[in-house]
């Protein structure tokens, strides 16, 4: 090489393109649509959940596999595959968020969570509420509207409201919404419908990456319950807490030290 050559460098293609964040919202989308036809066939209780689970999570998987060979995937439906901590960009996804409402018709508060993460943190995804119609995602993220004069918000489950998310309320004054699955909480937040989904008691890694993406890309805090930040792909999947609430909010949850609780 004489000196007044000069070696080209190619530059890395981006982890993360508009093609990522796109493919997560027509996945969960037409996962979505494929639910509500299984809701369709006459099944009920434990048949219904399971003919769900199934139908959504084998064409997720199939979905994905011919549209990113090269990347891994993480489904609440299938066995996990060390080989995934030993790639950039998987897939995280729950075929079926909520089955429990979904197998009681009409209940809306269910979804379907697609999620792209890369090196550990969640860039894309998309979370379907097909009962609803609607689908929230990072290709076109969501203005987090004003909310009117009013007490926070504080979503909790339906059946059991934890002691940490009472403490926020009074801590607050605010007021205790129950609601169904994960998504549908945290899609309430982002949408203004409430103010604060804070969970305490554990959830895996499908549970919170899409509604933890189109949460952030909205504008909203996410984090752990004390602030740290959120990491996926972990060898385990089990993530102790999760909180989600609007910005203005979020040093005086922290503060609190919920965690510790």
């Amino acid at each position: 090489m004489t000196g007044g050559q000069q070696v080209e460098r190619l530059a890395a293609p981006p982890l993360v393109t508009a093609t990522d964040h796109d493919a997560a919202e027509r996945l969960a989308t037409a996962a979505g649509e494929l639910l509500l036809e299984v809701r369709q066939r006459g099944l009920e209780g434990a048949a219904l959940k399971a003919a769900g689970d199934r139908a959504s999570h084998e064409w997720l998987i199939a979905e994905l596999t011919a549209r990113f060979p090269d990347d891994a995937v993480l489904s609440e439906e299938g066995k996990d595959d060390p080989v995934r901590l030993g790639r950039d960009r998987v897939w995280i996804v729950d075929p079926l968020d909520g089955t429990r409402e979904f197998s009681e018709p009409p209940r809306v508060d269910w979804a379907v969570h697609v999620a792209l993460a890369v090196e550990g943190t969640v860039v894309a995804g998309a979370v379907a509420l097909p009962a609803a119609g609607t689908t929230l995602g990072t290709a076109r993220p969501q203005v987090l509207p004003s909310v009117p004069p009013r007490a926070p918000r504080i979503l909790v489950s339906r059946s059991r409201p934890t002691e940490h998310a009472r403490l926020i309320a009074r801590h607050l004054d605010g007021e205790l919404v129950p609601m169904g699955s994960a998504g549908a909480k945290a899609m309430a937040v982002v949408q203004g419908q409430a103010d604060v989904y804070a969970h305490s008691g554990g959830q895996y890694e499908w549970d919170s990456a899409a509604p933890v993406a189109v949460a952030a890309a909205a504008g909203l805090h996410v984090s752990r319950l004390d602030g740290s930040p959120l990491r996926y792909n972990q060898p385990n999947p089990w993530l102790p807490d999760l909180l989600i609430c609007r910005p203005e909010l979020a040093s005086t949850i922290i503060d609190l030290g919920l965690e510790r609780a």
